[in-house]
């Protein structure tokens, strides 16, 4: 038994790399968006049986009365459903999911796994200047399996100064890949959010993955798939400014995968408790905000 999994583990991680990923993504994409009543409730009505989705939490319980599979995908859920911790010092997972990894960024690397890292440098698009900000600083890594509840809350109250889309691959992002394809969060997709606190400057970072039909954030809609190039959009003189409250929403997949939350030094501490593997849910806390400290200011995001 152990035999046959390891080589279906084998199997999909050489899939991943012969596989035309953008091209599935694109698939998938229309299929997600189709609205013909036959294709868009028997792949609801699979999904929600295969993953065992909890409709009860969902503003609409009933699956099949969405317009389409994205709409279903990126349900809303019932007031109450998730109970954001509102002390004023709590930091708070930005999703349902489980955490990857969390920890110090050490010599400009976050973990990945078991004997990976990636550059910090490399995640937020290849800006030295950009990522100077968080060099000693801290991250979590939250992934979204199919299952969870897909829409990306802040982690703390924040102001938007910078948003960069970084093509990339669109590998997995489950723990089997996250384990075997170096650089795995820095290769992929991604949206790059960065946002000014109280407490010094915090960047959330959307990652893409195989199958993922859309990342979207609350300002600008649908940011990938689209461009094939690094664009990077400056929100320091927008009016009014773009903030947004801890808790409260800031983007969402169009099917799943990862957000990394990154704070600058001398910002955060994490729960110790929190381990690679354990479940969380949006509002939960993740750690405790630092005395603010006018050194770490954010202003040169």
């Amino acid at each position: 038994m152990h035999q046959n999994i390891f080589m279906k583990g084998r199997v999909f991680l050489v899939f991943q790399h012969i596989v035309p990923q953008h091209a599935l993504s694109r698939v998938i994409g229309w299929l997600a968006n189709c609205r013909w009543a036959i294709v868009k409730n028997t792949f609801i009505g699979w999904f929600v049986k295969r993953y065992r989705v909890d409709m009860l939490e969902a503003c609409c319980s009933d699956p099949l009365q969405f317009k389409n599979f994205n709409e279903f995908f990126t349900r809303e859920l019932k007031a109450g459903a998730r109970v954001v911790d509102d002390s004023p010092e709590a930091i708070v997972s930005p999703a349902d999911g489980a955490i990857s990894q969390s920890g110090a960024i050490t010599q400009g690397a976050l973990l990945q796994a078991k004997g990976r890292h990636f550059s910090l440098v490399n995640l937020l698009g290849g800006d030295i200047e950009r990522a100077e900000p968080f060099q000693e600083g801290c991250f979590a890594t939250v992934y979204l399996s199919p299952r969870d509840y897909h829409r990306v809350h802040m982690p703390v109250t924040g102001t938007l100064t910078k948003m960069i889309h970084v093509p990339g691959k669109l590998f997995s992002v489950n723990q089997l890949t996250s384990e075997n394809v170096p650089d795995l969060f820095a290769r992929n997709e991604r949206v790059v959010c960065l946002f000014d606190t109280d407490f010094g400057p915090m960047a959330l970072v959307l990652v893409g993955a195989m199958i993922v039909a859309g990342v979207e954030t609350v300002w600008a809609g649908q940011v990938c798939p689209g461009r094939t190039a690094c664009a990077e959009v400056s929100y320091h003189d927008h009016s009014p400014p773009i903030q947004i409250l801890k808790g409260e929403e800031m983007g969402r997949f169009k099917l799943g995968s990862t957000v990394i939350v990154v704070f600058g030094p001398g910002i955060a501490a994490l729960e110790d408790s929190l381990c690679a593997g354990d479940p969380v849910r949006m509002g939960q806390r993740l750690g405790t905000l630092l005395a603010i400290n006018p050194d770490t200011s954010s202003s040169n995001l």
